[in-house]
């Protein structure tokens, strides 16, 4: 049984230690694709704190959802979170790197959402192409970052994860088996759909 005050909880302590989760108007959105979609099997790349995980859990009732992340800290407090929330049972939390763990899974997901290193959405995009069944959806978080993409923003901190993010639009907007939408929600994000 989904217990929202306890959803509630993770979130309020998310925003207040600035763990950087989903933003609200991103999860309007998502709700949508998961309702339209009714997705058996859900891929997450970039688990943090389990909050967009357990929202998956929520909005997509019979979805099994695998979900990757790197720091052992945030992966541990997601196990407890989801737990709490009541959806460990259909959320495989997975610590380690996600460049490392993609290659050994084999399932076919309905989708793939990636909310990790920005530096790596290129990595996981190839990744999530190989997994995606037919017709399945890639949807990607923070593609627009702050706005900097779009822009000719170049300052030296954020010029790296500006580079890979334009990258990364460029694969799929050019790629003539992937059909992308890119919506100014949040800070950005990429609805892809792939045909193979």
């Amino acid at each position: 049984m989904f217990n929202q005050d306890q959803f509630e909880i993770v979130k309020e302590r998310a925003l207040k230690n600035h763990i950087p989760i989903i933003m609200d108007d991103t999860l309007e959105k998502i709700k949508e694709i998961l309702k339209e979609e009714k997705p058996k099997r859900i891929l997450e790349i970039g688990t943090a704190v389990g909050y967009s995980a357990s929202c998956f859990a929520k909005y997509a009732e019979n979805a099994v959802i695998d979900t990757i992340e790197l720091d052992e800290e945030r992966a541990k407090e997601a196990i407890v979170n989801v737990e709490k929330i009541g959806v460990n049972d259909r959320i495989n939390i997975m610590i380690g790197n996600a460049v490392e763990i993609l290659p050994t899974l084999n399932h076919e997901y309905d989708i793939v959402f990636i909310d990790a290193a920005k530096s790596k959405y290129s990595i996981f995009l190839e990744e999530g192409i190989r997994l995606i069944k037919n017709g399945g959806l890639i949807l990607a978080d923070n593609v627009l970052y702050k706005g900097y993409v779009m822009s000719d923003y170049n300052k030296h901190k954020q010029r790296t994860a500006v580079r890979h993010l334009r990258e990364y639009i460029k694969e799929i907007t050019e790629n003539p088996n992937l059909k992308t939408e890119i919506l100014e929600i949040g800070d950005g994000l990429s609805i892809t759909r792939v045909s193979k």
